[in-house]
């Protein structure tokens, strides 16, 4: 029972399944993925990923504006806002800070796109998915001034430091890992995955993009969100059960608007656990 928590459903290689939704979605289902998150790169992509969500009651989706997107009329808080509530999004993002490629959007530029989806998150009472490379400090001063600690959100497909991460998490987020915790030259973030407390992680594939080893080098798809877990489970030292009920829970816990559509066995084996 394992939840995919960030994953690009309308931009599916023609590689998975030969790009059909439905085919991908069976196969996650039949690796035990009972959940995904369809995140928005843009707010154009949104009305698609509501359709998709409609389609399927296992798929929540969010609004956003990718930080490195390029754009003529930058969405205001309530364009940001109007997506989401129009289209019955559970977060906002992806948003934030990524300087590794300053050149794709100027930094102010970022800068300014992060605080309005962080204050739409904030006054829409929905967490927000983070995007954040090579901009620590930045990111996190931000996150202290115009997010809010009681509904939080997550650093997704995190590659930066443990203090980083603990200081996310004592603001409120969570930290989710993707395949790259596979690759071999990630011994930093298995540490991470070692240290961080299992309450506040959470999984994801981010497909098509980082598939996990042994996949590596194709497109990814949500069914591969098990060998993350695998992963984890096997530098923790638990079984990939706990990594999986822990995880799913955590899903649940942050983006609580995705919990009414959970599946009833998914439902009943977090409450049987003590885990939601």
């Amino acid at each position: 029972m394992f939840v995919d928590s960030h994953c690009h459903l309308d931009r599916l290689s023609d590689q998975t399944h030969g790009g059909d939704i439905d085919a991908t979605l069976t196969a996650a289902r039949a690796a035990h993925v009972s959940q995904f998150l369809a995140v928005a790169v843009t707010l154009e992509d949104v009305p698609q990923l509501a359709a998709i969500s409609r389609a399927h009651q296992d798929v929540a989706i969010s609004a956003g504006l990718h930080p490195l997107h390029q754009c003529e009329n930058e969405p205001s808080v309530a364009d940001i806002k109007d997506a989401a509530e129009q289209y019955g999004a559970v977060a906002i993002g992806e948003t934030g800070l990524d300087y590794h490629y300053r050149d794709s959007a100027p930094i102010e530029v970022q800068h300014e796109r992060f605080k309005r989806h962080l204050i739409a998150a904030r006054e829409l009472e929905l967490p927000v998915i983070i995007h954040t490379r090579e901009a620590k400090e930045e990111t996190l001063a931000l996150l202290r001034e115009y997010s809010d600690p009681r509904v939080g959100g997550v650093l997704h497909c995190f590659t930066e430091d443990l203090a980083m991460a603990r200081e996310a998490v004592r603001l409120g987020f969570y930290i989710s890992l993707s395949g790259i915790i596979t690759f071999r030259n990630a011994a930093p973030l298995r540490e991470l995955a070692r240290q961080l407390p299992l309450d506040r992680l959470l999984i994801e594939t981010d497909s098509p993009y980082l598939a996990p080893v042994p996949h590596r080098g194709k497109p990814n798809e949500p069914a591969w969100v098990v060998q993350v877990a695998e992963c984890i489970a096997q530098e923790r030292g638990i079984s990939v059960d706990e990594v999986a009920m822990q995880t799913t829970a955590n899903f649940y816990q942050l983006f609580r608007a995705a919990a009414p559509d959970a599946p009833e066995h998914v439902k009943d084996a977090l409450a049987h656990s003590g885990l939601l």
